[in-house]
């Protein structure tokens, strides 16, 4: 079985900016502010998290296989 990442940089599609975070391992993330723009960033449709969305790395729970959030 593969190890679950639980980091994940994250790319504001408003200003570009990337940022390396950790991503909860038991919860989705539905809302992210950009340190850079501020803007919110919320999941695109059919995503469960904004690090589906926006992240190089799928959340914990679409990387398990599970249901997510």
């Amino acid at each position: 079985m593969n190890s679950i990442e639980l980091e994940s940089i994250i790319t504001c599609p408003n200003c570009g900016h990337r940022k390396l975070e950790t991503m909860p391992a038991d919860a989705c993330q539905f809302f992210y502010e950009c340190e850079k723009c501020k803007v919110v960033l919320k999941p695109q449709s059919g995503d469960c998290c904004v690090f589906c969305s926006y992240g190089t790395v799928k959340c914990p729970s679409i990387q398990a296989g599970t249901n997510c959030c």
